[in-house]
Protein backbone atom coordinates (compact mmCIF):
# COMPACT_ATOMS: atom_id res chain seq x y z
CA UNK A 1 0.00 0.00 0.00
CA UNK A 2 1.53 3.41 -1.12
CA UNK A 3 2.68 5.69 1.91
CA UNK A 4 2.96 9.42 2.78
CA UNK A 5 6.01 11.55 4.06
CA UNK A 6 5.89 14.66 5.58
CA UNK A 7 8.65 16.84 5.42
CA UNK A 8 9.12 20.01 7.68
CA UNK A 9 11.60 22.49 5.69
CA UNK A 10 13.74 24.54 8.76
CA UNK A 11 15.53 22.62 10.57
CA UNK A 12 14.87 19.59 8.88
CA UNK A 13 15.27 19.72 4.73
CA UNK A 14 17.40 22.67 4.97
CA UNK A 15 19.15 24.78 8.07
CA UNK A 16 19.20 28.51 7.28
CA UNK A 17 21.61 29.28 10.40
CA UNK A 18 23.85 26.73 9.73
CA UNK A 19 24.22 27.65 5.77
CA UNK A 20 22.37 24.80 4.51
CA UNK A 21 20.44 26.83 2.14
CA UNK A 22 19.31 24.00 -0.18
CA UNK A 23 18.67 20.34 -0.20
CA UNK A 24 21.57 18.24 -0.50
CA UNK A 25 21.84 15.34 -3.88
CA UNK A 26 21.62 12.39 -1.61
CA UNK A 27 18.53 13.68 0.55
CA UNK A 28 16.30 14.74 -3.01
CA UNK A 29 17.51 11.29 -4.40
CA UNK A 30 16.34 9.43 -1.07
CA UNK A 31 12.73 11.60 -1.67
CA UNK A 32 12.76 10.90 -5.62
CA UNK A 33 13.05 7.12 -4.42
CA UNK A 34 9.96 7.37 -2.39
CA UNK A 35 7.84 9.32 -5.19
CA UNK A 36 9.39 6.55 -7.88
CA UNK A 37 7.55 3.44 -5.39
CA UNK A 38 4.32 5.22 -5.95
CA UNK A 39 4.34 7.33 -2.27
CA UNK A 40 3.01 10.55 -1.86
CA UNK A 41 5.68 13.42 0.03
CA UNK A 42 4.55 16.20 1.07
CA UNK A 43 6.20 19.50 2.66
CA UNK A 44 4.55 20.39 6.29
CA UNK A 45 5.47 23.56 7.68
CA UNK A 46 4.96 27.06 9.10
CA UNK A 47 5.46 28.76 6.53
CA UNK A 48 3.36 30.56 3.92
CA UNK A 49 3.00 29.64 0.28
CA UNK A 50 4.94 33.19 0.17
CA UNK A 51 8.00 31.38 1.93
CA UNK A 52 8.63 28.39 0.09
CA UNK A 53 11.39 28.35 -2.24
CA UNK A 54 11.05 28.32 -5.86
CA UNK A 55 13.55 25.02 -5.53
CA UNK A 56 10.67 23.43 -3.40
CA UNK A 57 7.74 24.50 -5.66
CA UNK A 58 9.76 22.89 -8.88
CA UNK A 59 10.76 20.27 -6.57
CA UNK A 60 7.66 18.02 -7.57
CA UNK A 61 6.37 17.16 -4.23
CA UNK A 62 2.51 16.26 -4.28
CA UNK A 63 1.64 18.96 -1.69
CA UNK A 64 1.74 21.46 0.95
CA UNK A 65 0.71 21.52 4.33
CA UNK A 66 1.23 25.67 5.12
CA UNK A 67 0.87 27.84 7.80
CA UNK A 68 0.37 24.93 10.30
CA UNK A 69 -2.26 23.89 8.70
CA UNK A 70 -4.54 26.72 7.45
CA UNK A 71 -3.70 25.56 3.91
CA UNK A 72 -3.65 22.27 2.65
CA UNK A 73 -2.82 21.82 -1.00
CA UNK A 74 -2.56 18.02 -3.16
CA UNK A 75 -1.66 17.93 -6.54
CA UNK A 76 -2.27 21.71 -7.24
CA UNK A 77 -5.48 21.80 -5.53
CA UNK A 78 -6.58 23.49 -2.10
CA UNK A 79 -8.51 20.82 -0.55
CA UNK A 80 -8.45 23.12 3.05
CA UNK A 81 -8.17 26.46 3.82
CA UNK A 82 -9.58 28.52 7.03
CA UNK A 83 -8.34 31.93 7.36
CA UNK A 84 -7.63 33.57 10.85
CA UNK A 85 -11.55 35.82 11.46
CA UNK A 86 -10.83 39.49 9.94
CA UNK A 87 -12.39 41.77 12.45
CA UNK A 88 -10.06 39.57 15.08
CA UNK A 89 -7.28 40.15 12.40
CA UNK A 90 -7.81 44.39 12.66
CA UNK A 91 -7.94 44.37 16.42
CA UNK A 92 -4.67 42.78 16.74
CA UNK A 93 -2.86 44.83 13.82
CA UNK A 94 -4.96 47.75 15.79
CA UNK A 95 -2.61 47.23 19.04
CA UNK A 96 0.44 45.65 17.72
CA UNK A 97 1.10 48.91 15.75
CA UNK A 98 -0.14 50.75 19.05
CA UNK A 99 3.02 48.72 20.82
CA UNK A 100 5.33 49.21 18.10
CA UNK A 101 5.29 45.82 17.00
CA UNK A 102 6.60 45.16 13.19
CA UNK A 103 4.19 42.28 11.60
CA UNK A 104 3.45 40.35 8.37
CA UNK A 105 0.21 38.95 7.19
CA UNK A 106 0.77 35.41 5.62
CA UNK A 107 -2.25 35.03 3.07
CA UNK A 108 -2.70 32.16 0.52
CA UNK A 109 0.02 33.42 -2.50
CA UNK A 110 0.67 36.56 -1.30
CA UNK A 111 2.12 37.64 2.10
CA UNK A 112 1.67 41.38 3.27
CA UNK A 113 4.41 43.50 5.35
CA UNK A 114 4.88 47.29 5.35
CA UNK A 115 7.66 48.64 3.64
CA UNK A 116 8.96 50.45 6.99
CA UNK A 117 9.53 47.40 8.75
CA UNK A 118 12.99 47.25 7.98
CA UNK A 119 14.37 45.01 11.01
CA UNK A 120 11.62 42.05 9.71
CA UNK A 121 12.60 42.17 6.44
CA UNK A 122 16.44 41.59 7.45
CA UNK A 123 15.02 39.00 9.91
CA UNK A 124 13.69 36.94 6.44
CA UNK A 125 16.62 38.10 4.07
CA UNK A 126 18.67 36.09 6.85
CA UNK A 127 16.52 32.98 5.52
CA UNK A 128 17.16 33.90 1.76
CA UNK A 129 12.89 34.02 1.81
CA UNK A 130 12.37 35.31 -1.86
CA UNK A 131 10.16 38.74 -2.18
CA UNK A 132 8.42 37.74 -5.13
CA UNK A 133 5.15 37.21 -3.48
CA UNK A 134 5.81 40.16 -0.55
CA UNK A 135 3.78 42.90 -0.73
CA UNK A 136 3.75 46.22 1.03
CA UNK A 137 0.78 48.09 -0.26
CA UNK A 138 -2.35 46.29 0.55
CA UNK A 139 -6.49 46.82 1.97
CA UNK A 140 -6.49 44.82 4.95
CA UNK A 141 -10.68 44.44 3.73
CA UNK A 142 -9.38 42.26 0.75
CA UNK A 143 -6.90 39.92 2.39
CA UNK A 144 -7.31 36.71 3.88
CA UNK A 145 -4.64 36.26 6.61
CA UNK A 146 -3.63 32.35 7.71
CA UNK A 147 -1.21 33.06 10.05
CA UNK A 148 0.99 36.22 11.52
CA UNK A 149 4.48 36.76 12.44
CA UNK A 150 5.56 39.72 14.90
CA UNK A 151 8.83 41.45 16.07
CA UNK A 152 8.90 43.16 18.71
CA UNK A 153 11.82 45.69 19.80
CA UNK A 154 10.99 46.38 23.74
CA UNK A 155 9.35 44.63 26.68
CA UNK A 156 5.80 45.84 26.28
CA UNK A 157 5.85 44.45 22.96
CA UNK A 158 6.84 41.03 24.44
CA UNK A 159 4.71 41.16 27.18
CA UNK A 160 1.45 41.98 24.67
CA UNK A 161 2.36 38.77 22.66
CA UNK A 162 3.26 36.49 25.41
CA UNK A 163 -0.70 37.64 26.63
CA UNK A 164 -2.22 36.56 23.26
CA UNK A 165 -2.20 32.65 23.85
CA UNK A 166 -6.05 31.70 24.99
CA UNK A 167 -8.75 28.56 23.65
CA UNK A 168 -8.80 29.85 20.17
CA UNK A 169 -5.20 31.28 19.22
CA UNK A 170 -1.44 30.17 20.28
CA UNK A 171 1.96 31.10 19.41
CA UNK A 172 5.71 30.33 18.79
CA UNK A 173 8.06 32.35 20.10
CA UNK A 174 11.97 32.60 19.05
CA UNK A 175 13.89 34.68 21.61
CA UNK A 176 16.55 35.67 19.28
CA UNK A 177 15.41 37.26 17.16
CA UNK A 178 12.41 38.48 19.69
CA UNK A 179 9.89 36.85 16.93
CA UNK A 180 6.89 35.19 17.64
CA UNK A 181 4.35 33.30 15.41
CA UNK A 182 0.44 33.25 16.10
CA UNK A 183 -1.70 31.12 14.41
CA UNK A 184 -5.35 29.38 15.21
CA UNK A 185 -4.83 26.44 17.40
CA UNK A 186 -7.53 24.31 15.37
CA UNK A 187 -4.95 23.73 12.30
CA UNK A 188 -1.84 22.22 13.05
CA UNK A 189 0.43 20.40 10.70
CA UNK A 190 -1.28 17.01 11.95
CA UNK A 191 -4.78 18.53 11.34
CA UNK A 192 -3.32 19.02 7.61
CA UNK A 193 -1.84 15.77 7.43
CA UNK A 194 -4.86 14.08 8.64
CA UNK A 195 -6.69 16.08 5.98
CA UNK A 196 -4.34 14.67 3.47
CA UNK A 197 -4.65 11.07 4.38
CA UNK A 198 -8.37 11.19 4.17
CA UNK A 199 -8.48 12.49 0.99
CA UNK A 200 -6.02 9.91 -0.56
CA UNK A 201 -7.44 7.60 1.59
CA UNK A 202 -4.24 6.43 3.07
CA UNK A 203 -4.25 4.86 6.57
CA UNK A 204 -2.20 6.61 9.41
CA UNK A 205 -0.21 3.35 9.41
CA UNK A 206 1.51 4.27 5.96
CA UNK A 207 2.13 8.13 7.26
CA UNK A 208 5.74 9.17 8.33
CA UNK A 209 6.51 12.50 9.44
CA UNK A 210 10.18 14.71 9.96
CA UNK A 211 10.58 17.52 12.25
CA UNK A 212 12.72 18.87 14.54
CA UNK A 213 11.01 21.67 16.16
CA UNK A 214 7.60 22.82 18.68
CA UNK A 215 5.47 22.74 15.74
CA UNK A 216 6.05 19.61 14.61
CA UNK A 217 5.62 17.62 17.90
CA UNK A 218 2.19 17.40 16.92
CA UNK A 219 2.52 15.59 13.33
CA UNK A 220 5.16 13.60 15.07
CA UNK A 221 2.71 12.11 17.62
CA UNK A 222 0.23 11.59 14.77
CA UNK A 223 1.57 9.97 12.28
CA UNK A 224 1.87 6.26 12.20
CA UNK A 225 5.77 6.69 12.44
CA UNK A 226 7.41 10.19 13.55
CA UNK A 227 11.03 10.98 12.53
CA UNK A 228 12.72 13.71 14.55
CA UNK A 229 16.01 15.47 13.50
CA UNK A 230 19.26 14.39 15.53
CA UNK A 231 19.27 18.44 15.75
CA UNK A 232 15.97 18.76 17.61
CA UNK A 233 15.98 19.42 21.24
CA UNK A 234 14.93 16.65 23.73
CA UNK A 235 11.17 17.91 24.04
CA UNK A 236 10.63 16.77 20.45
CA UNK A 237 12.40 13.92 20.49
CA UNK A 238 10.29 12.33 23.11
CA UNK A 239 7.56 12.38 20.91
CA UNK A 240 9.38 11.31 17.89
CA UNK A 241 8.89 7.30 17.27
CA UNK A 242 12.50 7.47 15.56
CA UNK A 243 15.08 9.47 15.51
CA UNK A 244 17.62 10.05 12.43
CA UNK A 245 20.95 12.26 11.85
CA UNK A 246 21.17 15.45 11.74
CA UNK A 247 20.63 17.67 8.90
CA UNK A 248 23.89 18.62 7.93
CA UNK A 249 24.48 15.21 7.66
CA UNK A 250 21.70 14.11 5.68
CA UNK A 251 19.60 13.50 8.52
CA UNK A 252 16.49 12.50 5.80
CA UNK A 253 18.05 10.46 3.93
CA UNK A 254 19.29 8.74 6.97
CA UNK A 255 15.81 8.30 8.17
CA UNK A 256 14.12 7.24 4.45
CA UNK A 257 16.83 4.27 4.04
CA UNK A 258 16.45 2.86 7.74
CA UNK A 259 12.94 3.55 8.60
CA UNK A 260 10.77 3.74 5.43
CA UNK A 261 12.93 2.00 2.51
CA UNK A 262 14.68 -0.10 5.18
CA UNK A 263 17.46 -0.57 2.06
CA UNK A 264 20.25 1.66 1.21
CA UNK A 265 19.35 4.23 -1.62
Amino acid sequence: MKKAIFFDIDGTLIDCPKGINEISPRVKKSIKTLQNEGNYVFIATGRPYAFIYKELLDFGFDGFVLTNGAQVIVKNKAIYKQQINKNFVKKLIYDLEKFDIQYILQGEIYSYIKEKYRELYSYYDSFYIPRKYIKSEYNIEDIATYKIEMLCKNKEGTDYCLSLENEEYDYIHNSSPNVFEFYSKKDTKASGIIKVLEHLNIPINNSYAFGDGKNDIEMLKTVGCGIAMGNAGDEVKNYAKEITDEVENDGIAVGIEKFILDKSI
